[in-house]
């Protein structure tokens, strides 16, 4: 963070708390306390009336005459934006998005206690991938061109330039949005499928009037599936497909009818539900995903 904008935040936090110490100043915005010493010096020669309070409870503070309402928010709209940025901060680790929440909670005199409650599971690679993010974001920001391998699902490998644009976060994957040196055209690329991720000079930025998202299309080779399904999954294709789609049959059982596509992704998503899921038809589709299910059973015989 640049001095000017620390600076910045710290009047921020000022014109809402009543006090605040150099040591929560110095956690906040991971500088030491003798920084922080040095930033109320900048304030005060710049004529905002800082002052410190000795103390047990003491701290830094701005004269009140000084203070006024300069919130354009209210406390609701800031308790779901600190809703919005937790949920988010569990997803890349990036200390920013924690300097961005305590300076949202300092506009507020009230203490924030959402009544919602965001929670995503803490897996092992996240860390990991949160490199990968903070290396693109880096590399958006600064203009650097990447090179890297990529496998794609075949498990085919290539080497690819790309100049990245954006990063995008969807069905709990991340992905990487770019300019393909290689394809002369926009791509996507999925960053677990991505290798060796490196620097590689600097691109001048494409025009913005040329930048576009090429929106999710849905394959073309689809199949209405008849599904019967245990009790115990139904939830999952409730929050899939929604209660619409869903039709009980017994105490103990529903039914739905959807659309798959004939491929190993949709033969794995089935078989994650183990003997909770039955097809019912079409049979061309029972065949397929039972040849899928032998390939998988020849891997143990």
């Amino acid at each position: 963070m640049k001095k000017i904008e620390r600076l910045i935040s710290i009047v921020m936090i000022l014109l809402q708390k009543e006090v605040v110490s150099a040591s929560a100043f110095s956690r906040m915005f991971h500088v030491t306390k003798r920084t922080i010493q040095r930033d109320m010096e900048t304030l005060s020669y710049a004529n905002v009336p800082i002052y410190a309070k000795y103390g047990a409870a003491g701290g830094y503070a701005l004269m009140e005459e000084y203070k006024f309402d300069k919130r354009l928010l209210n406390h609701k709209d800031i308790e779901n934006i600190i809703i919005a940025l937790g949920g988010f901060e569990q997803l890349i680790a990036d200390y920013e998005i924690q300097e961005t929440i305590q300076k949202i909670k300092g506009m507020t005199i009230a203490d924030i206690s959402p009544r919602l409650n965001l929670t995503f599971y803490d897996w092992i690679g996240r860390s990991q991938i949160n490199e990968d993010i903070l290396f693109i974001n880096q590399a958006i920001e600064n203009h650097w061109l990447l090179k890297f391998e990529y496998v794609d699902q075949q498990g085919n490998y290539t080497y690819r330039e790309a100049e990245p644009y954006q990063l995008h976060f969807s069905e709990m994957h991340w992905y990487f949005w770019g300019y393909s040196l290689e394809r002369s055209d926009y791509r996507t690329f999925k960053l677990t499928r991505m290798l060796n991720l490196q620097k590689n000079g600097y691109f001048l930025p494409r025009q913005k009037t040329e930048i576009k998202i090429k929106p999710y299309t849905t394959p073309d080779n689809l199949v209405s599936v008849k599904l019967l399904m245990d009790i115990a999954v139904r939830d999952q294709f409730i929050e899939r497909y929604g209660k619409n789609k869903i039709t009980q049959v017994t105490e103990k059982s529903y039914q739905t009818e959807i659309d798959l596509p004939e491929n190993q992704f949709a033969y794995q998503f089935l078989a994650g539900f183990g003997s909770k899921v039955k097809i019912l038809k079409p049979k061309s589709y029972i065949e397929k995903y039972v040849d899928f299910l032998d390939g998988v059973r020849e891997l143990y015989s």
